[in-house]
């Protein structure tokens, strides 16, 4: 995983299993469901009432962080049967998710 940080300041706790990523034992977000044939961005953000939440803050709220995750790649894989001309048929199937290449931006928690 790629970690920008974006200002100077203490930043929320996280923890990474496997393409999962937990914020301060309160919210948890698998990447691998947010992931799509192009790039997505997820913002995690703690409202006006200090919850962490899935999504743009309203007015009081403010940034924890930022997930951009790349888009998804394919490699071809037997489909498991042949074509008229007795040839296998190769079809896409989808990698997992490189969380080497998952983007976390993290911005200060100080008020």
């Amino acid at each position: 995983m790629i970690i920008i940080n974006k200002n100077e300041g203490k930043k929320i706790p996280y923890e990474v299993t496997g393409t999962k990523i937990t914020f301060d034992d309160e919210i948890m977000c698998n990447l691998a469901k947010y992931e799509r044939d192009d790039a997505n961005h997820l913002d995690i953000c703690r409202d006006a009432y200090g919850n962490l939440v899935n999504g743009v803050p309203d007015a009081a709220g403010k940034y924890v962080a930022q997930i951009d995750i790349p888009p998804r790649t394919y490699h071809m894989a037997d489909a498991g049967y042949q074509d008229e001309d007795g040839q296998e048929v190769q079809v896409p199937e989808a990698d997992p998710l490189d969380m080497d290449k998952v983007k976390l931006t993290l911005w200060s928690v100080e008020d």
